[in-house]
């Protein structure tokens, strides 16, 4: 696959597949042609039960807060904007690790393959996390929190890559989708646990450590499980190692003709231009990457503060609004339910429906449900709009992960992604302390307020500047 930025003219070949079977441009055209079947999607679940206790990790952030709270390790607000001694102090560390791992480390996939580094920034996350959940002091959560995050950045730029580039052009928004949904099903479950053992002390421990050491415990079994995964072809053929890549290829292409019960179509003629294939990655400051890169890192930054400024404060916003702990608790578990079922019903227009508008019309709609909820007093309409808010942000998710995944070429897939969505990192971690100041000098009506702002940008970055992507090859959208 080329990687060049110049404007080159692009053309198709004629030959036959057998005569590009060992090219690396041969590789990207035989996993497109596949049909998705019942192999390709157990690949994909299978990388997608590693991201259910990453996001596991992430989504607790809000409902184990109360419980710090609660037993006195950290407060609810601080003195000062960037007060380290408090809620806002621990959720910017989480994202402050995650900085680190996409901007600093997201090279690691792209030098040493997807599924080394998918497998071991797991056993990071849960060394950090159970190290955490042992501190008896502000300083020290905040400080392992930092640590934990940074397995976890890494985890999620591979994840995108890595699915991506596993399964077949036409598949790939219903694969993130997918994926989506079997990550974000770790609300629930994190919802419902905080639910029951924040509010307790069980065996003279905490209840909320117990939330954090659960995760831990998942996380190993899981490690386990994906070892079966095989490394990314397209990523192996970019490397020269061709022979690798071909293996690969045949033994999926065995399964899921196997599964299909007719023949593989024959490879589309793959997308090739008259320069040689970059590796550089100072390219991406070149057109056409330039303003991709402009245009998500500007969305990157807007939408996490919006979607992570209600997802990691809702028990908090509800208590503002009225309603006790075990309580907002509650309610909470019930919105996080809508957070699996989003992607879900993302899955049947993701790959018909232009990736743009599948971002554009869902932040229009976080503002319009966000104004509401910030308005209303009563349990039932709160929870309403709490889902509804919910659903808005996971219809986001779930395609803007296939979205920036597909911009960028193979050779440099991840350290793009890790660039980018450094800038959601950024924009997370200055939400906690955002969404605090705006809770304690304007309210509920303030923080939603500022939601909106931040809403309005990105459906305008994305409306007016992304480029279409459905449907089309990843070589295409290369160039």
């Amino acid at each position: 696959m080329s990687t060049t930025l110049a404007a080159a003219p692009l053309r198709a070949t004629s030959q036959p597949s057998m005569q590009f079977e060992s090219t690396p441009l041969a590789v990207t055209a035989r996993m497109d042609r596949l049909p998705a079947t019942r192999h390709l999607w157990l690949l994909v679940l299978l990388i997608s039960l590693g991201g259910f206790f990453e996001v596991y990790d992430l989504v607790f952030t809000g409902y184990i807060a109360p419980g710090m709270a609660r037993s006195g390790v950290l407060a609810t607000t601080t003195e000062t904007f960037f007060g380290f001694q408090g809620i806002a102090g621990f959720i910017a560390a989480t994202f402050a690790g995650l900085f680190v791992g996409t901007f600093f480390l997201g090279f690691l996939p792209d030098r040493f393959g997807r599924r080394s580094v998918f497998t071991y920034s797991l056993l990071w996350y849960c060394v950090g996390s159970a190290i955490m959940a042992f501190q008896s002091s502000g300083e020290g959560i905040v400080f392992w929190r930092f640590i934990t995050g940074i397995g976890v950045g890494v985890e999620i730029v591979t994840i995108d890559s890595y699915i991506t580039e596993l399964v077949p052009q036409r598949m790939r928004g219903r694969a993130i989708a997918f994926n989506q949904s079997v990550m974000f099903a770790a609300a629930p479950v994190a919802a419902i646990l905080s639910y029951w053992l924040v509010p307790i002390t069980l065996f003279g421990v905490d209840g909320w450590r117990w939330v954090v050491l659960i995760g831990c415990a998942g996380a190993v079994v899981v490690w386990f499980i994906r070892r079966a995964l095989p490394e990314s072809p397209r990523w192996l053929a970019q490397q020269g190692r061709l022979d690798e890549a071909n293996r690969i290829v045949l033994d999926i292409e065995a399964k899921v003709a196997a599964e299909h019960g007719l023949p593989l179509p024959a490879p589309q003629p793959p997308v090739v231009t008259d320069r040689p294939p970059t590796q550089a990655f100072r390219e991406i400051w070149h057109p056409p990457y330039r303003s991709r890169v402009a245009m998500l890192l500007v969305f990157n930054f807007f939408q996490a503060i919006g979607y992570y400024g209600f997802a990691n404060w809702v028990p908090t916003l509800l208590i503002g609004q009225g309603i006790t702990v075990t309580k907002s608790l509650f309610y909470s578990f019930v919105i996080a339910f809508a957070l699996p079922i989003g992607p879900l019903l993302v899955m049947s227009i993701a790959d018909r429906v232009q990736r743009k508008w599948l971002i554009v019309v869902p932040a229009v709609s976080v503002v319009i449900f966000g104004l509401a909820f910030g308005q209303m007093k009563d349990p039932l309409w709160l929870t309403l709009f709490g889902v509804l808010i919910s659903l808005s942000g996971q219809t986001i998710s779930a395609s803007y992960h296939a979205y920036q995944a597909e911009l960028f070429p193979t050779s440099v897939r991840c350290r793009a992604n890790g660039l980018v969505y450094s800038a959601s990192r950024v924009g997370a971690m200055l939400s906690g302390f955002l969404i605090a100041f705006l809770l304690r000098d304007f309210g509920v009506v303030g923080v939603f307020a500022g939601i909106t702002s931040c809403m309005l940008i990105v459906a305008l970055a994305i409306g007016v500047f992304g480029p279409r992507t459905t449907g089309l090859r990843l070589d295409e959208i290369s160039h």
